[in-house]
């Protein structure tokens, strides 16, 4: 009899340890967004392949979230924001229990019916006025203003050689992307000693900015940083080389541009030697979980292997699992089962805010982690450069601070 009771007694906690197990038609459901087509499709296509890959992954070898399926609904918003508030509302009557957006635009476009609601969102890529002031809106990575400070910081102490204050020009893409590297500047340029020229903008579907280059040119920039798309970078970077800018001044790229797509674009003799700021490894990183990422981009969407975007959808896809994961064991299946506002209040307050410690095996720095008052889930960016047409990193992870902004009602 002891024996028999010391068996089950060590086996019971094996048997816990498995979780609960979905019966059939039991899921969890989820919306994602992606522009897979439209203006942006270098960014969008990539990260809908990197998002139905990585739910392959969680579903077939991960067991789900939770021991559930994650039933994901995948919309195109074509990146028409007229669009993408239709879409939030199918992913609300679908019963859906979070959604997700690649972009900050998207995001700016949904987060009007999300925060009213208490519909919680998670935008891949993020600007500050998504961010500020927390709502219900969530970045797994930091946002546009902190790529500007950690571009800024690495120039600053890496790169400048000169006397006095650095010049530098801004090419901003019309819009988040550019709104929310410009809110970073503004805030910081002066305590890191920087001169700010007049900034330039550029549209998503712009062709040439040789005259917007010209104006630039004429005040002698040290460094231009640019925060714009693939596309659009690739515009603005080879018109600096036309224009005999580049090489000369250093050219310094945002997070939304700064991936394989760019390079493919501009032409790697033209980007060589170009700085960029990005949440993820690179592809080239021995951490455990670029592994897996590498197998089913090679088996699935062979075409975007090395692609940025397809990385930062599979990283947040992975987070989305242990924040579901986490709201299973904290409130039960049940209680997510039927999406509407207590599903919502469920999955943000026992989900989102009880993350803690996550490696999202080891493809972004540090861990994450939900804090009071930062909605950024993440909080670590890496500097990488472009060496005969390949992102190579080029040092460790630097945490980058919350910054208040109070144009957006910071305190």
């Amino acid at each position: 009899m002891m024996i028999v009771i010391a068996l089950i007694l060590a086996i019971t906690p094996l048997l816990s340890a498995c979780g609960p197990k979905a019966k059939e038609g039991e899921v969890i459901k989820i919306g994602m967004m992606t522009p897979s087509t439209g203006p942006v499709p270098e960014k969008g296509l990539p990260g809908q392949h990197g998002i139905e890959d990585a739910m392959e992954y969680i579903n077939n070898e991960l067991d789900g979230a939770g021991g559930y399926p994650i039933d994901f609904s995948w919309r195109d918003s074509e990146y028409n924001m007229q669009k993408v508030g239709i879409i939030v509302q199918d992913f609300i009557n679908e019963g859906d229990i979070l959604f997700t957006t690649h972009s900050s635009s998207e995001m700016k476009a949904a987060q009007g019916i999300a925060n009213q609601n208490g519909f919680p969102g998670l935008a891949i890529f993020i600007s500050t006025m998504n961010l500020h002031p927390a709502e219900h809106i969530y970045g797994p990575t930091p946002d546009y203003g902190d790529d500007w400070t950690a571009l800024a910081k690495y120039y600053m102490d890496n790169i400048w050689e000169g006397t006095g204050k650095p010049k530098m020009a801004l090419h901003l893409l019309s819009g988040t992307v550019g709104a929310g590297t410009l809110d970073g500047a503004q805030l910081m340029a002066e305590e890191l000693g920087i001169e700010l020229l007049k900034e330039e903008y550029h549209l998503i579907s712009t062709t040439s900015e040789i005259e917007s280059l010209n104006r630039i040119k004429a005040l002698d920039p040290d460094v231009m940083i640019i925060s714009g798309v693939p596309a659009s970078t690739a515009v603005i970077i080879r018109d600096a080389n036309a224009l005999e800018m580049y090489p000369g001044m250093t050219i310094m790229c945002a997070s939304a541009s700064f991936t394989k797509s760019l390079i493919d674009l501009a032409g790697a003799d033209n980007c060589e030697g170009v700085y960029g700021v990005f949440h993820t490894v690179s592809w080239e990183d021995d951490v455990p979980g670029i592994k897996k990422a590498k197998e089913y981009c090679q088996k699935n969407h062979p075409a975007d292997y090395g692609n940025m975007d397809y990385l930062s959808t599979w990283v947040t896809c992975l987070v989305v699992r242990e924040i579901l994961a986490t709201a299973v064991k904290n409130v039960g299946y049940e209680v997510l089962s039927e999406g509407g506002a207590e599903a919502w209040k469920a999955v943000e307050e026992e989900g989102i805010q009880k993350l803690k410690g996550y490696k999202a095996e080891g493809l972004q720095g540090g861990t994450f982690v939900y804090t009071p008052g930062d909605n950024r889930l993440n909080k670590y960016l890496r500097m990488y450069k472009i060496t005969n047409g390949k992102i190579i990193s080029q040092g460790d992870w630097e945490e980058a601070p919350l910054m208040k902004y109070e144009k957006y009602g910071d305190e």
